[in-house]
């Protein structure tokens, strides 16, 4: 109730904003407003995941499935949108039809999903959320991403302490501790839209 309640005023809130992103993204360059991405979630299941597209038309055709940092295929108003995380909020509709929350494991790519070991695939127990207590500590990724060997970081380094940090949020979880989150991430946004953020968030203290 709280995750519909929740998407539905922001939805109406944020309506304008919406429709201006939408224009934004139109008008800057050729192909859809929307991204429709494949991702995993809760017991396994495929979904398809809402973002605002911030990428060029073939951008799964001309790289992986993750973007790195200075990515060619990022759009110059994508720039914009990943750095202010604006492009996630369609992701308010996936909430609504309830193959996501407000709060919970960020959902990943399929091809990603295939190297979980059998204790992290424990995140898929619950279904995936907009924001986490791991997306507060990586909320700068991309940047992480840089140099030759930056994929092969993300899945041996990047990727398996998102999941350490997830799986330990889950098995200490609160409605009230879910509350905290959003509006640590609400805050974020406000505060420092651009920055990382390595210091340790309340449900760690």
């Amino acid at each position: 109730m709280l995750d519909i309640s929740l998407s539905l005023v922001a939805l109406v809130l944020a309506s304008p904003l919406l429709a201006a992103i939408a224009v934004a993204v139109k008008a800057s360059s050729s192909g859809p407003v929307l991204y429709r991405a494949r991702r995993v979630g809760q017991a396994g299941r495929v979904f398809t995941l809402f973002k605002f597209r911030t990428m060029v038309v073939d951008s799964r055709q001309t790289g992986p499935a993750i973007t790195r940092h200075e990515d060619p295929r990022v759009t110059r108003i994508g720039r914009f949108l990943r750095r202010t995380k604006l492009d996630e909020l369609p992701q308010l509709v996936n909430t609504l039809i309830g193959n996501m929350s407000l709060v919970g494991p960020r959902p990943e790519d399929p091809e990603y999903v295939r190297l979980y070991s059998a204790d992290q695939r424990r995140v898929l127990n619950v279904k995936p959320g907009i924001t986490s207590a791991a997306t507060m500590l990586h909320r700068d990724e991309e940047a992480l991403l840089a140099g030759p060997d930056w994929e092969r970081r993300y899945r041996t380094e990047i990727l398996p302490e998102k999941l350490r940090l997830e799986l330990d949020y889950l098995s200490r979880r609160t409605l009230s501790g879910d509350v905290r989150i959003l509006a640590q991430t609400a805050a974020a946004l406000l505060r420092h839209p651009a920055r990382v953020r390595h210091r340790r968030t309340t449900w760690e203290s």
